[in-house]
């Protein structure tokens, strides 16, 4: 199958706290952080290359079940939350397929304001069909279906937040903690429907879990950079290639995990460097470098 990216780490709380006199309030009194946001070159240990779009899918269903017992055996409840894109088509399958489902809750990274019925737009939609209507028990948190950004998102959150703290943990600071978040990365570095070049991205640990987003119409929504990394792993899975794409996302996992010239701001993927575990194709890390392909 085709897939984009996708990030996998594991974090502490703290990893996207606004350092102490860094942070600024913008007209709506959302917080953001201020100053620059260059990040360094992800460590090599963090970036695994497998041979094909076959081996990280079945990677990324491993990592699923494996975060799904684990999270079960120790309270009860399974937190996924699951972008829209190619990471759909990965969660396809048999052989992951269990009882764990009837354990689990699902929020969407971020959807567009639209009917949860509609085929072509909805991400619930598409996953209903792909897998979700598999997934015996499984609780999915689902939008109001209008096209209002601002209401859609308000709304979003406060449905995460009747779940109670064992179905999705807070943390000290109240932010919550999903078991396992998939995010997608698109060729522009956006994660969710954090873009480029906009200040969502840029939202503190103390606003808002949910985003709306107006850039395209319909408008979305999406969490915020702390809440995606507040997970206790989240996973960017790279790979495939295609007649527009003959080397994959090779460009964008450059420019995701080593470039040295990129910003939150100008690639909002790397973000994710210092703590995420990255897994590829070998097509999508053939401009890394020997650095990262050959450990």
């Amino acid at each position: 199958f085709r897939c984009v990216a996708l990030a996998l780490f594991t974090v502490s709380s703290s990893a996207f706290l606004p350092r102490q006199g860094a942070m600024l309030k913008s007209a709506d009194k959302t917080t953001l952080f201020a100053g620059s946001s260059t990040v360094v070159s992800t460590p090599v240990d963090q970036v695994v290359v497998l041979p094909d779009a076959d081996a990280v899918g079945d990677k990324v269903r491993s990592i699923v079940l494996e975060a799904a017992k684990s999270a079960i055996e120790e309270r009860g409840y399974f937190a996924l939350a699951i972008p829209g894109g190619s990471i759909l088509k990965m969660l396809m399958g048999d052989d992951i397929l269990g009882d764990w489902t009837t354990k689990t809750t699902i929020a969407y990274v971020n959807h567009k304001c639209v009917d949860m019925g509609d085929g072509d737009l909805a991400t619930h939609a598409k996953a209903r069909k792909l897998f979700l209507d598999n997934w015996e028990g499984a609780n999915t948190i689902i939008m109001d279906g209008t096209d209002k950004g601002d209401e859609e998102a308000a709304s979003y959150e406060a449905k995460m937040k009747e779940l109670s703290a064992e179905v999705l943990p807070r943390d000290e600071a109240g932010l919550p903690v999903f078991d396992l978040a998939l995010i997608g990365v698109g060729d522009d570095g956006h994660v969710g429907s954090l873009y480029p070049g906009r200040q969502e991205v840029l939202v503190g640990s103390d606003g808002p879990w949910v985003l709306p987003v107006a850039m395209k119409s319909p408008p979305s929504i999406t969490l915020s950079l702390p809440v995606m990394a507040n997970s206790k792993q989240v996973v960017v899975a790279a790979c495939g290639v295609s007649e527009k794409y003959p080397q994959g996302k090779s460009e964008g996992m450059r420019r995701a995990v080593a470039a040295e010239d990129e910003s939150r701001e100008s690639f909002p993927a790397v973000g994710l460097r210092e703590v995420a575990t990255w897994v590829m194709d070998e097509a999508a890390a053939s401009k890394l470098g020997d650095a990262y392909t050959k450990n």
